[in-house]
């Protein structure tokens, strides 16, 4: 059975956006980067929400073909070659959309990897997901998508990238009930002050 991976970045405070729903606020650093990459290379499906879909799809056909017009990478070019090749994986990756109102028009230019799922669908399209063969089914962002699907049993990991900051209000990562949770690992890099805990979630029921 395939795994589904939750990867998220949220402040020491718990939330997942600032206020306004502001996410740049959070320490999205070239550690989360690159973490994001290699998630993105063991997947071979993305599940997101409409709200992230559509921040992805703005973002990163462009920066795969000029990683400059990110500003991380205007920042520090040495970043350009982890962004191109998020880029290009995001362009190439089979990506699951559960969304409903968004239509195949408005999955341009990601119209060949797209597949639209209603909400009412979403759970049992995951599970029917987890059952095929292939490579991790990995979400970013998508909060409210994956909090229902980790209330129904059906999130195997979550990797949470602690940011090192204190935001004080905004969006907290989870909306209810957690099931128990086994930190498996933890990870750091030299350079960044944000910590990765990995955590596999128990069995519900």
């Amino acid at each position: 059975m395939r795994k589904l991976i939750v990867a998220t970045i949220m402040s020491l405070d718990g939330y997942v956006e600032g206020p306004g729903g502001n996410v740049m606020v959070l320490p999205m650093d070239g550690f989360f980067d690159e973490h994001n990459l290699e998630r993105l290379r063991a997947a071979d499906t993305l599940l997101v929400g409409a709200t992230t879909y559509a921040g992805l799809k703005s973002f990163w056909p462009a920066v795969a073909e000029d990683p400059p017009v990110s500003p991380a990478v205007a920042a520090d070019p040495t970043v350009a070659d982890v962004h191109r090749a998020t880029g290009r994986r995001n362009n190439e990756i089979g990506k699951v959309v559960v969304s409903d109102s968004l239509t195949k028009d408005d999955t341009a230019p990601w119209m060949d990897t797209t597949t639209i799922v209603r909400r009412k669908d979403a759970r049992e399209a995951v599970a029917d997901l987890k059952e095929q063969a292939g490579g991790d089914i990995l979400m970013f962002g998508s909060r409210t998508v994956w909090n229902d699907l980790l209330a129904a049993g059906l999130v195997d990991e979550l990797h949470l990238m602690l940011g090192a900051t204190v935001l004080g209000g905004g969006t907290p990562a989870f909306a209810g009930p957690v099931p128990p949770l086994r930190l498996r690992t933890t990870r750091r890099r030299d350079g960044s002050d944000n910590l990765l805990l990995v955590y596999e979630v128990a069995a519900v029921g």
